[in-house]
């Protein structure tokens, strides 16, 4: 990734994002691409940076969650970032397994209403 160099539609090809959720990114200044003349191009920053956004957001963290942790590290370093991202990750891990939990609470009253009425059809 050292000295990679992306244009924009390349950017939005390798990480299967459309052309508007790359200029938001950057309008939130989550991005930061070289800009030349009319055309942008993201260095191997910008690309690291995209990946965590975009990790960040299957987790279930928000766009500003994801901006705070990443301005973290450009003003107070890596090993604050890693606490800040273990707090964030152990409370994030709790709504997740709270959001498995409340799903597997609802397939299984699906499962029983299912068989309920699978049961009198059968009669």
């Amino acid at each position: 990734m050292v000295g990679e160099r992306l244009s924009f539609k390349e950017m939005c090809a390798r990480f299967d994002v459309t052309p508007r959720t790359l200029r938001y990114y950057e309008y939130i200044e989550l991005l930061s691409p070289e800009k030349e003349g009319r055309s942008r191009f993201y260095t191997g920053r910008e690309i690291a940076r995209m990946t965590l956004i975009l990790r960040g957001r299957r987790f279930g963290f928000s766009l500003e969650e994801i901006r705070q942790w990443l301005e973290m590290y450009e003003s107070e370093g890596t090993e604050a970032q890693n606490r800040v991202w273990v707090e964030r990750a152990d409370r994030q891990l709790e709504v997740l397994q709270k959001q498995v939990q409340d799903l597997q609470d609802t397939i299984t009253d699906l499962q029983k209403l299912r068989d309920d009425v699978a049961v009198t059809l059968k009669d």
